[in-house]
């Protein structure tokens, strides 16, 4: 199972994503044990010396609410990092990927609280995120009701779990790899330690996005690699 870093943009800063509510969210290494700045390249380099990660999962924040963007530093660090996969959430819709070029080391990602009717994203090389908050689907219910129109790799966020140390949403998680058994699932929100993770790769879970348990040190190094 992939474990893949979250970095949340806002105000341009790394913030310390938890329970959902994007304006109380603080930069991260005022609670943080791995970084002493959340300057997101300095983020990126603390993470890559507690595991070689080849996968980065980066959210720009500010532009999903549609108040600016972090192209510029998220551009700089995909030049810096050409030999690691970025996947990127900042609430383009899938026209607008279209019509957009990118590095060929950063994966799009269509989050469904930030999109309008669904469309057919069987063959498109992107990533869909089911987003849920308080057990309720976010964005056109559309989204839920067409697996038919989802792509290979599907991220099931529970915005509220991010950061909350209660633990994974691991009932839609399962009902989600029992039901759709050709989809490739990753757990977003509510990781906690290594228990947690055994029990996502037991129930058929691909790659899990997770931050805190990195910044608070309850996944180290040693952790890290029996995964």
């Amino acid at each position: 199972m992939q474990i893949i870093p979250v970095i949340d943009l806002k105000g341009g800063q790394v913030v310390h994503a938890a329970g959902g509510d994007r304006s109380r969210y603080q930069p991260v290494h005022h609670t943080s044990s791995l970084c002493d700045s959340s300057e997101i390249n300095h983020v990126v380099a603390c993470f890559l010396k507690l595991h070689p990660f080849q996968t980065f999962y980066i959210a720009d924040l500010d532009a999903i609410r549609g108040d600016g963007n972090h192209d510029e530093a998220i551009d700089d660090l995909l030049s810096q990092y050409p030999n690691q996969e970025f996947w990127l959430d900042n609430g383009s819709s899938y026209q607008d990927l279209t019509t957009t070029t990118r590095r060929s080391n950063c994966k799009p990602v269509i989050g469904t609280e930030s999109q309008r009717l669904p469309v057919s994203l069987k063959n498109a090389d992107l990533i869909l995120s089911l987003d849920f908050k308080h057990n309720r689907a976010l964005g056109h219910p559309g989204w839920l009701e067409s697996p038919q129109v989802w792509p290979e790799t599907v991220v099931v966020m529970t915005l509220d779990l991010v950061g909350s140390n209660m633990g994974p949403d691991f009932e839609k998680l399962s009902k989600h790899c029992q039901d759709h058994p050709d989809k490739r699932f990753i757990a977003a929100g509510g990781v906690r330690d290594i228990n947690d993770l055994t029990q996502l790769n037991a129930i058929g879970v691909a790659a899990v996005l997770l931050a805190s348990a990195l910044h608070n040190g309850s996944l180290d190094t040693k952790t890290l690699q029996k995964f």
